[in-house]
């Protein structure tokens, strides 16, 4: 089986899953709300099996709305996940647009190829066809001729149309931007993932997602049905720190016969396998002709980097005004259920999911399909957390009212925005130890996707857990005299030793909040992870090429903690953590170079003393742009 199908699967039983747990922030109140809507009093619903250019014919499902007057546009989601009917035989889907449903559209909603109803054989990610071959086919292609077929057949349609989805739906609406119909005249591509070894699902910087990849390839290939792995501790931080060596999954368990878990082993650099499935080499050059809406998260767990990269991408070429952002205070794919105005402990004071569908998702295809209203986005739309509320910009990142500052790390845990002073080589060191890692989120750390895994909001939680460990450096400001606002990217420029010849990076941006917090007591200094990132030293001058770090040299790295839009209020602390483990989550680096971690043996893994400087020769920093008061 292709190494994407198998992929494709696992998110499917993943999503799946999901949604019979109810995990989404608010989706309680969503799945209550579902049931008791009867969208058979709303919709007609016409059932038809799509014939695209090759033959194969895709299941799709039609809503017309039963008290139209005049013709309406057409709303377009595609999903590999399965249109879950309810109990009347209407497809949930239809809920996530409540709020546009008294606009007027037709909604349409597809089983992609292969899957569910749909004929054919699906390919996760599948490329970009060779437009010399009439008959070759893409997911570009199946839209384009879907979209042709239904402004040809859907009665009282004004020829116009809509795609929109979120994750793997998010994918497939940023495809469609290669070879729009003319009849497409917006989209919305959220949550898209865009690079698998940079940073989203199964690596951050070439450095390996361990408990979604061991997961992931347990679940699909042990057997003919999905197949859970059986962990024999529900605390699966102790579970993997038992398993020793990467090696020891072959040798213990998998034993050579999960081709995936080969594709990881055998593939452990930026190679051509991962290369041709990053979208960058189908995005870069292209010049946007359709209006993308693109929309991201700042505390999304699997897909943050994607949306922010393909709007970046596109930005390039785009000389017409079609690309535009919005990002909120959200997980993977949290605006389109329930109100948003909280995550974890974290609450924001206004409903910030159901503003981005009120006020901009409805406008944003009102006003491309339905010459209605104004549009509700100039370029980006972001909110800013801290401040809590939703800010403008006619640039992302913004260009105007924004100083790049840096925060040096100083001696006795101190940071400030003053240059080191000293010009000796002061530092401050741990003890990394692969035996003692430390854990990504809060103990228990369950299985990824288990009933009540706290997976989904780990981003967000109180980071004093790991503050005193001795193996995790802090530093931090004075408590601040005025507001300081980020807005835009975030750098980390380390200055490191280490006594082994590969470490792992792990730096972290934290709002910290005042002992005494009047406004609620219980986040009286809490410890709020606003950015972070891993990298993996040995790609820290090429992800194709790794290179060992010479033992105890002063060696820099640089490490992008991706943009953001924060305000650190007076009173607050700024926060940098760095670590060299983040455990399971990252699997551990054996802190000695080998050419493939993946085929470490046990003595290759070894404690290592790490010093981060912080002397005017070496002035380890956070770089931040902050925007003026």
């Amino acid at each position: 089986m292709d190494w994407l199908v198998r992929r494709a699967l696992y998110l499917l039983f993943a999503a799946g899953l999901l949604a019979m747990i109810l995990v989404v922030p608010g989706s309680r109140v969503a799945a209550t709300q579902t049931a008791a809507t009867d969208y058979s009093q709303t919709f007609n619903k016409t059932e038809v099996m799509i014939p695209v250019r090759d033959g194969v014919r895709l299941h799709t499902e039609i809503y017309a709305p039963k008290d139209a007057t005049g013709t309406l546009p057409i709303l377009i989601e595609r999903t590999p996940y399965g249109l879950s009917d309810d109990e009347k035989g209407f497809s949930r889907l239809i809920f996530t647009y409540r709020e546009m449903i008294p606009d007027g559209y037709i909604f349409v909603f597809q089983d992609i190829r292969g899957r569910f109803g749909s004929e054919g054989t699906f390919v996760m990610q599948r490329d970009p066809r060779d437009k010399s071959d009439a008959k070759a086919i893409d997911e570009a292609s199946d839209t384009y001729d879907t979209i042709d077929w239904l402004v040809k057949n859907v009665p009282n349609n004004n020829g116009r149309a809509g795609v929109v989805g979120i994750s793997y739906g998010g994918w497939l609406t940023a495809m469609t931007l290669l070879d729009p119909h003319p009849a497409m005249k917006a989209v919305s591509e959220q949550a898209s993932p865009a690079d698998m070894f940079l940073g989203d699902d199964f690596h951050h910087n070439g450095a390996f997602r361990l408990s979604y990849g061991f997961e992931y390839a347990a679940l699909l290939e042990t057997g003919k049905t999905n197949f859970s792995f059986q962990f024999d501790r529900y605390d699966t931080y102790d579970w993997y720190l038992g398993l020793g060596a990467l090696s020891n999954a072959n040798a213990k368990y998998f034993h050579g016969s999960l081709p995936t878990w080969n594709d990881f082993v055998e593939h452990p650099n930026y190679d051509e396998f991962w290369q041709k499935q990053a979208f960058r080499h189908y995005l870069e050059k292209l010049k946007p002709t359709v209006p993308n809406l693109n929309v991201a998260g700042w505390w999304d767990q699997e897909d943050f980097d994607g949306p922010m990269k393909i709007y970046e991408m596109m930005e390039k070429n785009d000389t017409d005004r079609k690309n535009y952002l919005v990002v909120g205070p959200w997980n993977h794919g949290g605006w389109a259920y329930g109100e948003g105005d909280k995550l974890g402990n974290v609450e924001f004071g206004n409903s910030t999911s159901r503003y981005f569908r009120e006020k901009i998702q409805a406008p944003w295809f009102a006003y491309w399909l339905k010459d209605k209203g104004k549009l509700p986005v100039e370029e980006a739309v972001t909110y800013e957390t801290g401040a809590n509320e939703w800010k403008s910009y006619s640039a992302w990142p913004p260009k105007d009212g924004i100083s790049v500052r840096k925060l040096y790390f100083h001696d006795s845990r101190k940071m400030s925005f003053d240059p080191p002073k000293s010009s000796g080589e002061e530092y401050d060191s741990y003890v990394s130890d692969p035996a003692n890692p430390v854990p990504y989120r809060h103990r228990p750390v369950e299985e990824t996707y288990s009933p009540g895994s706290r997976w989904y909001t780990w981003l967000v939680e109180d980071q004093r857990f790991v503050d005193h460990r001795p193996d995790t450096m802090s530093w931090s400001t004075e408590p601040l005299a005025s507001d300081v606002t980020v807005s835009g990217d975030i750098v980390a420029h380390l200055f490191a030793s280490t006594t082994g010849s590969d470490s792992d990076w792990i730096v972290k941006l934290i709002d910290v909040y005042p002992e005494k917090y009047d406004a609620k007591p219980a986040m009286g200094g809490y410890e709020l992870m606003i950015a972070d990132e891993v990298l993996r030293g040995r790609f820290r001058k090429s992800f194709e090429k790794p290179e060992a770090i010479t033992p105890n040299q002063v060696t820099p790295f640089t490490i992008d903690l991706h943009t953001n839009n924060h305000t650190f209020l007076k009173g607050h602390r700024i926060m940098v953590q760095v670590q060299s483990t983040w455990f399971p989550i990252i699997d551990r680096n054996p802190q000695k170079y080998v050419a493939n971690i993946f085929k470490a043996t046990e003595a290759d893994y070894q404690k290592a003393t790490q010093r981060i400087y912080r002397s005017s020769r070496y002035p380890s920093n956070v770089e931040i742009p902050v925007a003026s008061q």
